[in-house]
This record gives C-alpha cells, structure tokens and sequence, in this order.
C-alpha cells in the first residue's frame, strides 16, 4: 500500500473536509515566482504553501533554487515540510536521466555487487558514536487535556475554523540532539524517558531500520526489480524496488505511545442513607443529604508494538555497489493505531581519522497516527508527524577507536 504523504482527516462537526492540492515541482516554482512579482507577504506565501502538496520529490538543489522566491521564515518552515513530505517520491522526470535500462544480467550483476557491500562491508562496520540533530513537523498542534474529570484526559480536542487552521497543517514543532550510536551499522538509541503521547507527541522507540537486515529480507523475500536510474549527489544510481510479505519480515515497530481505550472511572455518592463502605457520609446530624460525587480518570499510555510488512526502494551506485539510500514503506492496517511510517536513509562518506566510511547522513520518517487510539470507531481523526535527523560528529567507539 503506497502513499504520497499523510493528510489530516478532519471529522469535526461543522468543519468542511479538507485537503491539499497536488502540484508538480514546476508548478510549485511557477506559484512561488508568481507570488514574488506580486510582492506578497511571508505569512501569505507561507499560508498559500499550506494549501499544496507535491506529487515529485523536492530535492536540496531544487529547494537552494527557490531561495530567491522564499521571502521569510514562515514560508521557509513550509518549504521544509513540503520537502520532508515528498522525501519517498521520485523526482520530477526533466530530473531522471534517460538512460536505457540495464540488461537482466547486468541487472544481476549490479545487485551481486551491492549483496556484497551489504553482507560484507556495511554490516562490518566498527563501532561509531554520533549526535544526532532531528527536526519534527506535525500537524494538529493542541496538545493531550492533563487535568482529569468530566473534560476527559483521553480526549484531543481541536478547535478552529476556516479553510487554513492548526489542526489542518504541519508546522516545526521543535529540534534536538541526541546521543546515539552504530554498531555494525545498526543505529542504537539512547534510553528516552519523555511521557510522550502525553505531550501531545508521539517518539520513534525503534531505530532506523538495518540497512544490512532489509537488504536481506528483500533478497530472501525474491521481489527486487529494476525501476529506474536516478541523479544523486550528480552520479547516477540505479534505483530497485523491493517487497517484504509478512511471512518474510522481522521489521519491528515501537512508537510510543497512545492512550488506551478501556479506561475506567470511579464515582462515590454520599447521602444521608448511604453507608461510609460505600463512600458515603453515614448518618446522623450534620449527614450530607441528596447525591454528589467525581468522577476521576487517569489516562494510561502504552506503546504501538508490531512487526510489520513492507516495501521500499534501494539506490546503489552501479560501479561499486554501495547502496546511497534506502526507503522503506511499512504496510499497516487502517484498524491500528499507526497508520503510515515511512523512512528513507540517505547514506555518504565520512572520514574518520584515517578511515573513510560509508554511514548514515540523513534520515527522514513520515508517519500518521490516530493519537487518541481510537482507530477503527465511527469517527477519529490522525495526526502528521515529520521527523528529518542529520548526523554529524562521527567518531569510533570501542577497540577501533585505540587503533
């Protein structure tokens, strides 16, 4: 099951639907230059980026390009998201070279070469210790109600009108570095002790996925195919999709975390005839006389824990064999409480000491979530979360690092 980016499902009374309106890159240039020329404001260019949604991937050099057309922060804050936002789409065709397509051996030659790099040398990696800086975007922005009572803490109420509102757009939320570390390959994270799902946000317990360990389960899974050659970083790389069934995948998910539904609340009476088992106040001069009382829930949170299929795209480079990126598309329910969680791992060189390796350089994660974890009822709607990381201050760990 393929997407093109999460939209908010609006399903407030009296609130009209709401979505986007998909535009090419051309077009998406077009519009910026248009408005430019007409001297508009950056919170009018920022508000008229709200209302579209690419159908081609923004790529960094197209985005340096649109610098002169971008005339603040807010409408900056936007280009962002439309970039985090298409990051899993093919760019635009004027964009992809049109090479023929290799042959089916050279095909299999090609992918020989990069089952070698990720068997033998990118899960052979030493020990690499990193800071992670990551960016998250949502849409939805009100927060969790803390407080207990009648105002439940298990409802996520947004509020709002008109065509451009909070709960209909994403916008920078906040940015953070964090401490992790990769051992042969495979990024570790820190311990987290954030309640989040309380907060109104949602964090990705699991890492990144294993570049060594989807590789394998696409090989074992027989479904790599030739889709196209594409430009990065000005070399062309060959681009092969892939799918991993559900008997095939080991692909686990954490997201945490969402309220449980089965709450229960506790209501005590008091009243002239009720006994103090009971609650009450007993009897006798001075007895409370009718009925009152509270009603009290605590809102309990809990991590989304699967193991999931999915699909994706690996980008090798065809001389060596390096894989430079990897998207993976997990396949998942419209019943669960995590509807998309989409990843694409831009890998380059990094030279450490006298070392030059191949690592992780950029991440991007696009996920849809019904926060309240009500999926599956009548009505609910989700909520967007981006989350774009960079590495930086790469070092060896370990017996490496004494070397």
């Amino acid at each position: 099951m393929k997407r093109t980016g999460c939209i908010a499902l609006l399903l407030l009374a009296g609130v009209p639907a709401w979505s986007a309106k998909k535009i090419t890159i051309a077009e998406l240039k077009d519009m910026l230059t248009n408005l430019h020329q007409q001297s508009k404001s950056d919170a009018d260019v920022s508000n008229a980026l709200k209302e579209v949604q690419l159908n081609e991937e923004l790529t960094r050099n197209m985005m340096n390009s649109l610098v002169p057309a971008v005339p603040g922060p807010l409408s900056t804050e936007q280009i962002y998201v439309l970039e985090a936002r298409s990051a899993m789409l093919a760019p635009p065709p004027s964009d992809i070279p049109d090479t023929p397509a290799p042959d089916a051996a050279a095909q299999q030659a090609l992918l020989a070469k990069a089952d070698t790099y990720a068997t033998k040398t990118y899960s052979a990696l030493p020990g690499i210790s990193a800071t992670r800086t990551t960016l998250r975007f949502q849409d939805n922005v009100e927060t969790l109600a803390a407080g207990s009572g009648l105002q439940g803490s298990a409802t996520d109420v947004s509020t709002g009108s008109g065509t451009v509102s909070a709960y209909q757009f994403v916008r920078y939320i906040n940015a953070s570095d964090s401490p992790i570390s990769f051992e042969r390959g495979e990024e570790k994270l820190p311990e987290d002790k954030t309640h989040w799902g309380a907060n109104g946000m949602i964090a990705l317990a699991q890492p990144a996925p294993s570049l060594a360990q989807v590789w394998a389960e696409a090989k074992d899974g027989g479904a790599v195919k030739w889709v196209r050659w594409e430009t990065i970083n000005g070399q062309p790389a060959a681009v092969f999709s892939f799918e991993v069934p559900k008997k095939k995948t080991h692909l686990a998910l954490n997201v945490c975390c969402f309220p449980k539904i089965d709450q229960t609340g506790t209501v005590r009476f008091t009243s002239a005839g009720t006994g103090v088992g009971a609650g009450g106040a007993g009897s006798g001069p001075g007895a409370a006389g009718g009925a009152h009382g509270s009603l009290q829930t605590n809102t309990e949170y809990s991590p989304y824990k699967a193991v999931a299929p999915y699909h994706g795209e690996f980008f090798i480079e065809p001389e060596t064999g390096i894989i430079l990126r990897m998207v993976t598309q997990v396949e998942l329910k419209p019943s669960e409480v995590v509807h998309q969680l989409d990843t694409r791992v831009d890998y380059g060189p990094v030279t450490i000491g006298d070392k030059s390796l191949v690592l992780p350089m950029k991440t991007v994660v696009a996920t849809e979530v019904v926060p309240y974890g009500e999926s599956g009822g009548g009505t609910y709607h989700t909520r967007c979360t981006l989350f774009t990381s960079e590495y930086k201050n790469q070092q060896l760990t370990g017996a490496t690092a004494q070397k």
